[in-house]
């Protein structure tokens, strides 16, 4: 007989034990860069979680139903996050920078029927999506404010969620025109918290400092998740700021943080104080012991939002090979296989996938997409995460490339069909293609090559209006070039190879 994963758990279990054992413990510090900061127990983040809750329920919301989140890093997303998923809604992470027709689509396909904006990206959540049931305001006031909607004395609640019932929803860019949404269940946060405390050692004496955006699997999972698990405190900015990084770090006496490639390179050329509490940071890379950290580890980890954690780690107590990702976790079965689907012996490169169980270590589904869910695992359960990695030697892996129509610009995954479908948008566009270009601070950046139809007239500054309509600001290309061919490959597909090389060289003689 299989045991039920965590029958007597869920989200809102974690939030209302840690009130009761360590109500007084701080749990929540809100670092803003122009105002003071504020500070939640964990008694006071389960009070006002608990009357978010009563809120949504009196507006309508029952278990299973969608709210969105449009909000910048903000203590009212963590607030309306938790507070969606201990009541069994579902919490629909999407990015506060999106357009409006990818607010339109994202609220439409999940079936959003509530949300929580932040005040400058209201209208434009009312413009895509009219006939939500209520939009809730940060930073604002009236009725549907947050602020509001705080001040509603909590009701007992409902029954304890499903192990196995959708939270969380997050959309990834990848391969094709649209973001795909990623399903998580309640079993899903539990072990993201679980999971991620155990790799970062945490307890409930740290400070985990978190900078990444929230609707990214990094920031919600790595950084909120571990931290609501373990005890520990969250130490929440804006936003990355090389320039307040530091300041935040010593005044908070933050313990660990969690960074992208793009941060360590923002922070290289600044001081380092000796007062700092830091004891490891983690990130894409193992890293000894260096200045730009304050003379604390890196530990490497690969993880993506379908993996819901870190399925390779680098070691706290043993450092792992600098430069590699890690090793594979315990948690997780991981496999870098040939062409042919062979275990890749030691020195050699292959396709990186990873098993674990569907809705507990792996993601439940896409949502709404049967087929994109059965395509992302093999036959006998391997989820193939469209990287390649290299086995080392000494059984350490390293990430050596993704799939190329994924770049990663500044940390952040943009799929090249999104920015694609958005030149294709432009009456007179035959054919777009999207690669990255090489960047010294963000990584790459994308760069359009456009081939109109015969005879139509085609402007770079309609590409580009087509693209700040249809696209995250971190989505658009950098530069538009109309060409009158594009390389191909066999099957007459686009030898995008040969344009990422173009760029590659021009970057190289620049």
């Amino acid at each position: 007989m299989t045991v039920p994963v965590a029958p007597t758990r869920d989200v809102g279990w974690l939030v209302r034990r840690w009130a009761t054992v360590a109500p007084d413990r701080r749990f929540l510090t809100w670092a803003p860069f122009d105002q003071p900061s504020a500070t939640w127990t964990r008694a006071e983040f389960a009070r006002d979680v608990a009357a978010l809750a009563t809120a949504f329920r009196a507006r309508g919301v029952r278990p299973g139903d969608p709210v969105a989140l449009v909000l910048t890093n903000h203590p009212d997303f963590l607030l309306a996050w938790t507070a969606a998923t201990s009541m069994g809604a579902v919490a629909v992470c999407l990015n506060p920078g999106s357009s409006v027709d990818e607010l339109r689509y994202a609220l439409g396909h999940s079936g959003s029927i509530a949300a929580v904006a932040s005040a400058d990206r209201a209208d434009d959540v009312g413009t895509a999506m009219p006939d939500l049931r209520f939009l809730a305001v940060s930073g604002s006031s009236g009725d549907d404010a947050v602020a509001t909607l705080l001040d509603t004395e909590p009701d007992q609640g409902g029954r304890l969620v499903a192990a196995d019932a959708p939270a969380s929803i997050q959309y990834t860019s990848g391969t094709t025109a649209r973001p795909k949404g990623v399903v998580w269940t309640q079993a899903n946060c539990l072990w993201a918290g679980q999971v991620g405390t155990a790799h970062q050692g945490l307890g409930p004496a740290d400070v985990n400092l978190l900078h990444l955006p929230l609707f990214h699997t990094n920031g919600l999972s790595y950084s909120f998740l571990s931290s609501l698990w373990s005890g520990g405190e969250v130490v929440l900015m804006p936003k990355f700021s090389a320039s307040r990084f530091w300041d935040v770090s010593v005044r908070h006496r933050a313990t660990w943080t969690s960074v992208v490639s793009f941060c360590l390179r923002a922070l290289a050329d600044r001081e380092v104080p000796d007062a700092h509490a830091y004891r490891g940071w983690g990130s894409s890379s193992c890293l000894d012991p260096a200045p730009v950290t304050g003379g604390v580890p890196v530990v490497g980890w690969f993880g993506m939002t379908e993996t819901v954690s870190h399925p390779v780690v680098g070691g706290l107590l043993h450092r792992d090979r600098p430069g590699s990702m890690g090793r594979p976790a315990p948690e997780y079965e991981v496999a870098v296989l040939d062409d042919d689907g062979a275990p890749v012996e030691p020195g050699a490169t292959g396709a990186l996938h990873v098993r674990g169980r569907r809705g507990v270590s792996l993601f439940l589904e896409y949502l709404h997409d049967p087929e994109a869910t059965a395509r992302a695992f093999t036959p006998d359960g391997w989820l193939v995460t469209g990287d390649r990695a290299r086995l080392e030697d000494d059984g350490t892996l390293s990430f050596v490339e993704r799939d190329k129509d994924v770049l990663k610009v500044g940390g952040e995954n943009v799929g090249a069909p999104e920015i694609e479908r958005a030149l294709l948008a432009v009456p007179g566009v035959q054919e777009a293609a999207v690669v990255g270009r090489p960047d010294p601070m963000l990584g790459e950046v994308p760069v359009a090559f456009v081939l109109p139809r015969p005879g139509a007239e085609v402007t770079a500054d309609a590409l580009e209006r087509s693209c700040a309509d249809l696209l995250t600001p971190v989505k658009r290309p950098r530069e538009v070039r109309i060409v009158a061919a594009l390389p191909r490959s066999t099957l007459d597909k686009v030898a995008k190879a040969e344009l990422r090389s173009l760029l590659a060289a021009e970057s190289a003689d620049g």
